[in-house]
C-alpha cells in the first residue's frame, strides 16, 4: 500500500463535523482542487477538505500525477491500467479510512468529489466500500467497467453527475453511460449538464456539487 501526500483545509482537526476529499484529475495534483475548499467552506460550516496526490508521477510530465496509466495518451497497455486503477483504489481506500481515523467520523460524513479521472476513482472505489459515504459527486468522469458495477457494489451511495456538454476530453455521452448504469444497479443518481462547458468545473456546476453536499453531510 502506498502512503498518499495530501493538504488539508477547513475545520481543525477533531473538531469537523464531514469531511470532503477531493480526488484530482490525470496530471494534475491534490492542489488542483483544494482551491475549491475556499469557496465551498463559508456554506459547509465544520467540513474538513482534503485533497492527496495520486501515488504515481505522469510519464514525460515531472510535476502531474496520475491514479493509473492511460494506454492511448502515455502508451501503455490495458493490462498496466488495470492493475494500476486497482493499485490506486487500494490505496485511495486506505487513505479514506485514515483521515476518517483522523477527523473520528463515520463514513457516513464523508463526501468523494472527483474530477476526469478522480471522478472515474471516485465512482469506482465508492460502491466497493464496506460502508456508504454521505455522496459522490464525479465531475467530467465515466463509469469505469459499469457491466460488473452491479455485481461488485457493496453499497450504493447517491451519486451526482456533473459533466460539460462541450468537453473535448472525456465525452458528454459518458454522463448518460454512468447515469444509465447507476440507475440499473439501483444508486440514486442525480445529474448536472453544464452548457457550453468543456473540461473544466463552471460555476453552476460547483454550485450544483454544493447543494448536494449540504442536503447530504452532517452539520
Amino acid at each position: 500500500m502506498r502512503e498518499l501526500k495530501f493538504a488539508r483545509k477547513g475545520a481543525a482537526q477533531g473538531a469537523a463535523r464531514s469531511l470532503v476529499v477531493f480526488v484530482h484529475g490525470y496530471g494534475a495534483d491534490g492542489a488542483d482542487l483544494l482551491g475549491l475548499a475556499d469557496v465551498l467552506a463559508p456554506h459547509l460550516p465544520g467540513a474538513a477538505f482534503v485533497a492527496p496526490d495520486a501515488p504515481e508521477r505522469v510519464t514525460g510530465n515531472p510535476f502531474g500525477r496520475q491514479w493509473f496509466p492511460i494506454p492511448w495518451l502515455d502508451g501503455s497497455s490495458e493490462e498496466a491500467a488495470r492493475e494500476g486503477l486497482l493499485a490506486a483504489a487500494r490505496d485511495l481506500d486506505a487513505f479514506l479510512d485514515a483521515r476518517l481515523a483522523d477527523e473520528g467520523l463515520e463514513p457516513g460524513a464523508l463526501a468523494l468529489v472527483g474530477f476526469s479521472q478522480g471522478a472515474m476513482m471516485s465512482l469506482h472505489i465508492g460502491p466497493r466500500r464496506p460502508a456508504p459515504v454521505a455522496g459522490i459527486v464525479a465531475i467530467s468522469g465515466r463509469l469505469l467497467v459499469p457491466e460488473r458495477l452491479a455485481e461488485e457494489a457493496r453499497v450504493k451511495p447517491p451519486v451526482l453527475l456533473i459533466h460539460g456538454d462541450q468537453d473535448p476530453v472525456v465525452p458528454f455521452e459518458d454522463m448518460s453511460l454512468a447515469g444509465n448504469a447507476l440507475v440499473a444497479a439501483g444508486f440514486e443518481t442525480f445529474g448536472h449538464v453544464m452548457r457550453g462547458t468543456g473540461h473544466g468545473i463552471a460555476p453552476d456546476g460547483l454550485g450544483a456539487a454544493l447543494g448536494f453536499m449540504k442536503e447530504r453531510l452532517p452539520g
